[in-house]
């Protein structure tokens, strides 16, 4: 039996103007992405008044689940330590 294809999520951290990270997950990062820069309708509350914000950063997963464990994972580590562990130079900025 053959899997149907199913769009995979993504696990993303975006660096917003004011220099704070945001992590997240989606299905459609190009659409959440736009949303979190308020082109189209949706984005989360925290990205609204930090815009422009810029993907630096994202891991493919193949379900919700996985995306979801690993963006939980992100979250809590400082800011120090998921600029350190995903390769995430501060002259990168």
């Amino acid at each position: 039996m053959k899997k149907i294809y199913k769009d995979p999520y993504f696990v993303y951290i975006v660096e917003c103007a004011d220099g704070t990270l945001y992590t997240g997950i989606s299905n459609n990062l190009v659409r959440r992405l736009r949303q979190h820069n308020g082109e189209i309708v949706g984005g989360a509350f925290y990205t609204q008044n930090k815009r422009p914000v810029r993907l630096i950063y994202k891991e493919e997963y193949k379900t919700h689940l996985e995306a979801a464990r690993r963006e939980i994972e992100i979250k809590s580590w400082t800011r120090e330590r998921k600029l350190l562990r995903l390769g995430l130079s501060t002259a990168e900025k």
